[in-house]
């Protein structure tokens, strides 16, 4: 995994902020619309005094990344999303009543009581559930994790991107109502996960979208097959 990743640092200078509330980042208590976390990346640009970048994201980091190449138009210059639909467009309604996604109605202060302390429970159903191979989601990875989301607040915040995604989707009907990206895109979905359909949800809100599939992976595709995500995310922003 590392050795794939580096791959990508050999020739690229690779920012990887830590979204609010997440990681290692500050948990304050509002400002979790993606539209607001997306002028949190772009002040993260402006105090590294990076005028235009190449985008790459994943699960949440799709929907701020949409909004961040919506506002700042003329900043980002290529687009890869992977691996997770956009609030509001495309086929979000059908995303709500999925099974697979009912944590994206999950939060509140009873559920944080449940949640509290089995930080790990819950996380591991996500690694579970939502690859095609979750041993290679690996201990070290999973104790990481939970770790992180352990730490006073984190929970709390985790909920609260999801109690933005209503918000979310109006913003993201305006952001659309403006008219379509019309950066490249590269739209990949995991084998098991998304798959090609990661391409339709974009294709609702940009007009040059390619569409690739990571073969033999769920929705953790840089643990499920690095060496695969890493080929077509350096052939993407190479060529």
């Amino acid at each position: 995994m590392g050795a794939d990743r580096g791959k990508l640092v050999a020739t690229h200078t690779v920012i990887v902020p830590d979204l609010r509330g997440m990681g290692l980042s500050a948990h304050p208590d509002t400002g979790y619309t993606k539209a607001n976390e997306a002028r949190d990346i772009a002040g993260v640009m402006d105090a590294l005094k990076v005028d235009k970048a190449q985008l790459v994201t994943h699960d949440i980091g799709n929907m701020v990344g949409y909004a961040l190449a919506a506002q700042y138009r003329a900043r980002i210059t290529k687009w890869i999303v992977i691996d997770a639909p956009l609030p509001g467009v495309g086929n979000w309604a059908a995303q709500l009543s999925n099974p697979k996604t009912w944590h994206f109605n999950f939060y509140g202060p009873d559920e944080e009581r449940l949640v509290a302390g089995r930080e790990r429970i819950y996380l591991d159903r996500f690694y579970n559930e939502l690859s095609a191979h979750p041993e290679k989601i690996d201990e070290g990875t999973r104790a990481h994790y939970a770790a992180l989301y352990a730490r006073p607040h984190a929970m709390h915040d985790a909920f609260e991107q999801f109690k933005a995604f209503p918000q979310d989707g109006l913003d993201n009907h305006v952001f659309r109502a403006n008219g379509k990206l019309t950066l490249p895109v590269l739209a990949l979905g995991g084998e098991k996960s998304y798959g090609a359909k990661m391409k339709t949800e974009l294709d609702d809100v940009a007009v040059n979208v390619l569409g690739g599939v990571i073969p033999e992976s769920g929705h953790w595709i840089m643990e499920e097959n690095p060496a695969a995500t890493t080929k077509l995310v350096l052939d993407y922003l190479t060529k």
